[in-house]
This record gives structure tokens, C-alpha cells and sequence, in this order.
């Protein structure tokens, strides 16, 4: 017996819209791209710095209360030129820190993110919580989070390398909605 419906009809359950030719092409996004794109997204590296014995690189991210904005965190990447552990944090606080500056990757952009950023080498204090912790071997690393972290007003997410003698770098990707 033939089927009565060689192709999928509108009223069954595959049915689809979309048609995927080259004049009228679908198109996917990340949501990291559509972030991108809107001029939400942001990057923020520590650079390469030298980390003495026993202590840390400390690279911190403070969504202030009342900020009206969530952080998703894309990506953590970086290095170390020792073995080392990543270690993603909620909370803490780092002693003696600078301010870095959040860059928007849509490159021209002028939107801001309305993170507080530090960085610094030492042990992290105060209170904490630890969400990852990784194991490094020298060399280059990545954590691809896809917005799995997601850093409302009111806390902080802290990333640390360490510890040991080394020079290592901590870069972070999120977006902010």
C-alpha cells in the first residue's frame, strides 16, 4: 500500500516554515552572538602576569544590587606556563585590587557594562563558595559555559589560577541583559 502524503502536509506534526535556499536562507544564532550583535557582550583579560609562590591570579566580576542587568558568563580561557588549578568562585573578596575595564565586543560600540571589575595576585578572602574546580597542566585552557553561569545583582563571581610560581592569564566572555 502507498502512502496517501509523500510530503509533509501543514497539518501534520513536522510541518515547517522555513524553506533553506540560498536566496531566502535560515539563519542560527548563539546566544553569545545575538548578544554581540546588540552590543551586550563583553571580554575582560587579566593579561599575562607572574603569580609568585603560593599565591594566586585573581580576576573578580561584581554585579552591584540595583544594577538591573544579569550576567551570563560565555567563556572563561587563559594559561599558565606551570600546572595549576582554575577555580570559578560565588563570593569572596580580593585584597588590595585594581580596577580593570570590561571591553564591548562590537568593536566602535560605546555601551558600558555596569560590572565592577578586579584583579589581583594573593588568596582570595572573605566568603565563598566554589562552583568549578579544574586541574591544569601548563599551557593554554578553555571553558566554554555558554551562559550556564548566570551572575544576578547582588553577587560576584571570582576566577582564580593558581597557585605556584608562574605567569599566567584568566580572560572572561559574558553578556549582560
Amino acid at each position: 500500500m502507498t502512502n496517501s502524503h509523500v510530503f509533509n502536509q501543514s497539518n501534520g506534526p513536522l510541518y515547517t516554515q522555513l524553506t533553506n535556499t540560498f536566496s531566502a536562507p535560515g539563519i542560527e544564532s548563539t546566544p553569545e552572538g545575538g548578544a554581540a550583535a546588540a552590543g551586550s557582550s563583553f571580554t575582560l583579560t587579566t593579561g599575562s602576569v607572574s603569580v609568585g609562590a603560593g599565591l594566586n591570579l585573581l580576576l573578580q566580576v561584581v554585579n552591584a544590587t540595583g544594577s538591573g542587568r544579569t550576567l551570563y558568563v560565555s567563556r572563561i580561557s587563559g594559561g599558565t606556563t606551570a600546572a595549576a588549578t582554575l577555580t570559578v568562585y560565588s563570593g569572596g573578596t580580593i585584597t588590595g585590587a585594581t580596577t580593570t575595564t570590561p571591553v564591548n565586543t562590537l568593536l566602535g560600540n560605546a555601551n558600558a557594562s555596569v560590572m565592577t571589575t578586579r584583579q589581583n595576585t594573593g588568596t582570595l578572602t572573605g566568603t565563598f563558595t566554589s562552583l568549578v574546580s579544574i586541574p591544569l597542566t601548563a599551557g593554554i585552557y578553555m571553558l566554554n559555559l555558554n551562559g550556564s553561569i548566570i551572575v544576578p545583582p547582588g553577587q560576584t563571581l571570582t576566577i582564580s589560577v593558581g597557585t605556584g610560581s608562574q605567569t599566567a592569564a584568566i580572560n572572561l566572555s559574558w553578556w549582560e541583559f
